[in-house]
């Protein structure tokens, strides 16, 4: 099942009803001119930001039947469309030109991630955010997934998640951005269902989600996590902001010694 099926699934629609609420609560109040969504047509992660630049790009030229369009944002614009097909390691932007970028799933289903994740550095400006949404490995469902794989290199086996794709575990992400000079705003997990396929089925573990955030709050299914690119400042040096070293033996004043020589003569 490709990746655009299974999102039609009950589980992909719990999964990106989940992912709405977040991108939607965390992007808000972002401010700025430009910001650029790479991949995962079928939900607008833009759609509460109010920048006036917004852009959805395609890693793959769209194919088969297109996503149903997106609700009006609310500040009463258009939809966001499918505006540009790119290479996620190789954006079409300038240096610094874009002060948000939306990933969702994005790094998983890209064949070099850190170099796509390197290219959003680049054409984020200081301070500028992007905000990451993928699946969880230490999760039931990357249980499930890992389960199916072993069945199927035995020759049976049906796999939960998309064929497409690989976990990163958002252990590992926090390094990579560590490294790139991203500092971690937020992370946040959620979708605590097990890994059934029915609606119904799904709704009868629905109290696993009140209590998951408490109980094992870090075994969500999916994270979503959003980082903001600090850049060092520079560093002025040179002979004019060196301080000149005093040396050890040197006489030292003494204010007002005329005045207390004069006040001993008196």
């Amino acid at each position: 099942m490709v990746l655009h099926e299974w999102f039609q699934t009950p589980p992909g629609q719990y999964l990106l009803d989940w992912e709405r609420a977040q991108f939607d609560a965390a992007l808000v109040d972002v401010f700025g001119y430009h910001a650029l969504q790479i991949g995962l047509p079928d939900i607008d992660a833009l759609a509460a930001n109010r920048m006036p630049h917004r852009w959805l790009a395609l890693t793959t030229p769209p194919t088969g039947p297109a996503p149903a369009a997106a609700p009006p944002p609310p500040d009463g614009g258009e939809p966001r469309r499918i505006a540009l097909v790119t290479d996620s390691a190789a954006l079409p932007f300038a240096e610094a030109s874009l002060d948000l970028v939306v990933l969702p799933h994005t790094l998983e289903l890209s064949p070099d991630p850190h170099a796509t994740l390197r290219e959003v550095q680049r054409v984020l400006v200081h301070e500028g955010k992007v905000a990451i949404a993928g699946l969880n490995p230490a999760s039931l469902w990357g249980l499930r997934q890992y389960r199916a794989h072993l069945y199927r290199s035995m020759g049976g086996g049906r796999l939960y998640l998309p064929e497409a794709g690989e976990f990163i575990g958002h252990w590992r992400l926090r390094d990579w951005l560590r490294l790139l000079q991203f500092e971690l705003e937020s992370l946040s997990f959620g979708c605590y269902a097990p890994a059934v396929r029915s609606a119904r089925n799904l709704a009868r573990f629905g109290w696993m989600d009140r209590v998951g955030a408490r109980w094992w709050p870090i075994f969500g299914a999916a994270y979503f996590m959003v980082a903001v690119k600090r850049s060092a400042g520079p560093k002025l040096v040179g002979a004019a902001w060196k301080k000149s070293p005093v040396p050890a033996n040197a006489p030292v004043s003494i204010a007002g010694r005329a005045g207390l020589a004069s006040a001993g003569g008196q």
